[in-house]
């Protein structure tokens, strides 16, 4: 542990000092500080206090944000596959020597050690030209920040080492790692902290206390069910109280068009409740900008950008939601290009984009041309801020605090909350909901932003047989979908071939036909169809459906052929390894884990 945390804790002291201070949006502050002044001498105004803050929603996340927040927040649940693209977080193959866990750990530690430490300097070198109203802002944005990175460790590893004081953890940096009920009590804290000391507004993207009541709403909504048989209705009613708050204090609404959530041109939208705010690829801060781009966007669609992604494919479980609620097109259209699907903000200098692919890629992120963007796009440089929480989960987290312990409710207040998300997707409402909805809904609704497998965890810690069965049983897990094996149906559905997961080879099978086990077609069944122009026929003819007569069971399938590797999903692989190296340098890792001292 010694060695990586203080190359972070050294990061995380000087950062905010000498590097990447540039402004990271319009309306955030323009000029940039000189590079030679030192903590003792620089916080001396308003402006300088706010500008300190800046990086604290971009440099200090650029590693967790860069590969690690996608494979982790949205590949490891599911939501979309290609054996190329962190396919070892899909596969629950991860060992602590995988580079994007240890990217992911050290820099989580780096937002704490960067939050921590600006807290300290403003308490210490702020002087008498510094307001109190921008003194608490900043410790309010810190202790905000500085929840949320320990809130995603929490939910990504479980047990953490935890600290709030810089120096000692320099000093002793071989430490125990904390329990997670004391690291939620600890995030908590902070955010009761938060809410205390920020403004009632915002100004300048900033965020005011509504911001930390939402996050406080989502952690005390896991803390009320973390490792319980039941969660605790006193604080579910909390949960609901701060959620009102926010949904009514008149700082947020829900944008109209889902599909608008995700273009630049929206960045900073009345939807944002809490981002990650980028450089403009224009600024060639490489730390401080969204380097998520080139890994998402295919060379087809944003053929002016030096991009190698493009190869994700929504997973089976995810096509099977589409499946079942076809009119749920514009959620559909926002996150994945689907045939025949026209984007007239694309390509705008050819007269927009129409996906001609039997397939479907990620849409969710990728902006198309240079000129799309007005020009700020780049090699790895996008300049859209990273979501980490909208207004729809602040919605659904009061849906999901209504239902409670209850297996289903009809409570007009619950089904308000949980029918805003479909209202605005423009999908009927529904009389009443169950959990099974509520995890359909937020599996749609969050798709690819990275979120879903946090709020898995979450759920797995309440119901962890529940959740083990919906794992085990009910996702298909690295089942590869290829390029024209997506049909388009005149219902909406789609038809889509899939093959099962071989292991560390994912495109080897033992029978590539109709009867076998490597590949099977879903229960749908393609009409109108050019069988000679589409690879996804053989011999002329669509491979058996379900429906037809080809009668599957995946599992047994999985189970049966010794070419084919099932993923099971236990309390030995949902949480991810830590890195290696720490856990060579601090032996407090393979022990049980210790309470947390909280000096009360």
């Amino acid at each position: 542990m010694k060695t990586k945390i203080f190359k972070y804790m050294a990061f995380g002291i000087c950062g905010c000092m000498t590097l990447g201070l540039a402004s990271c949006g319009e309306d955030f502050l323009d000029k940039t500080p000189e590079s030679d002044y030192v903590a003792s001498t620089y916080y001396n105004t308003d402006a300088a206090v706010i500008k300190a803050i800046e990086p604290l929603y971009n440099r200090a996340w650029h590693e967790f944000n860069r590969r690690s927040l996608m494979a982790m927040g949205s590949i490891r649940a599911n939501d979309a596959w290609n054996p190329y693209v962190s396919a070892e977080f899909a596969r629950f193959q991860l060992t602590g020597l995988d580079e994007n866990v240890a990217a992911a750990w050290s820099a989580l530690y780096n937002v704490v050690s960067m939050t921590t430490e600006t807290i300290d300097n403003v308490r210490n070198y702020a002087t008498g030209d510094v307001s109190e109203a921008v003194k608490n802002q900043a410790y309010g944005e810190c202790y905000l920040l500085r929840a949320t990175a320990y809130f995603y460790l929490l939910r990504g590893w479980g047990e953490i080492v935890l600290y709030e004081n810089n120096q000692e953890i320099i000093n002793e940096p071989i430490r125990p790692l904390t329990k997670e009920e004391d690291v939620l009590k600890f995030i908590v804290r902070d955010l009761r902290r938060a809410v205390d000391l920020l403004p009632v507004v915002g100004a300048d993207h900033h965020p005011s206390r509504y911001a930390a009541k939402a996050m406080l709403a989502k952690v005390l909504l896991a803390q009320s069910g973390w490792n319980k048989a039941t969660r605790d209705e006193a604080t579910l009613k909390e949960v609901v109280t701060l959620c009102d708050e926010v949904l009514n204090c008149g700082q947020y609404s829900l944008m109209d068009d889902y599909e608008q959530l995700f273009r630049m041109q929206n960045n900073d939208n009345p939807e944002t409740v809490l981002a990650l705010r980028w450089a403009k690829p224009s600024s060639n801060e490489y730390g401080s900008m969204n380097a998520t781009y080139s890994d998402l966007a295919s060379n087809d669609i944003s053929d002016d950008v030096n991009v190698w992604g493009g190869s994700l494919c929504p997973s089976p479980d995810m096509i099977d939601y589409y499946n079942e609620e076809p009119a749920d097109s514009f959620r559909l259209r926002g996150t994945f290009f689907t045939y025949g699907r026209h984007y007239d903000y694309l390509w705008t200098n050819a007269g927009g984009y129409t996906y001609m692919k039997n397939w479907m890629q990620v849409k969710k992120g990728v902006l198309g041309r240079k000129a799309d963007a007005g020009g700020e796009l780049d090699q790895m440089a996008s300049p859209l801020n990273t979501y980490i929480m909208r207004l729809s989960d602040v919605y659904l987290t009061k849906a999901e605090a209504l239902l409670g312990n209850q297996t289903s409710t009809s409570d007009p207040q619950a089904l308000a909350a949980f029918n805003a998300t479909r209202l605005r997707a423009k999908v009927p409402a529904k009389t009443s909901f169950s959990f099974d909805d509520l995890v359909r809904e937020r599996r749609i609704e969050f798709c690819m932003e990275y979120l879903n497998w946090f709020d898995m965890v979450v759920w797995y810690r309440w119901k962890p047989q529940y959740m083990l069965d919906f794992f085990n049983n009910k996702q298909h897990r690295a089942f590869e979908i290829r390029e024209n094996d997506i049909l388009r149906n005149d219902d909406g559905t789609f038809s889509y071939r899939a093959f099962l997961n071989s292991g560390t080879d994912c495109w080897y099978f033992t029978d590539w036909t109709n009867t076998g086990g490597g590949v099977y077609w879903n229960d749908f069944m393609a009409k109108n169809v050019d069988v000679n122009a589409n690879n996804a026929m053989e011999n002329g003819n669509i491979i058996k459906t379900k429906k037809e007569g080809y009668v599957y069971d995946v599992n047994a399938l999985v189970s049966q052929n010794k070419n084919l590797l099932p993923i099971t999903l236990n309390e030995a692989n949902i949480f991810m390894p830590y890195p290696e190296t720490d856990v060579i340098q601090n032996p407090y890792f393979t022990q049980p884990a210790q309470d947390y001292d909280f000096g009360e």
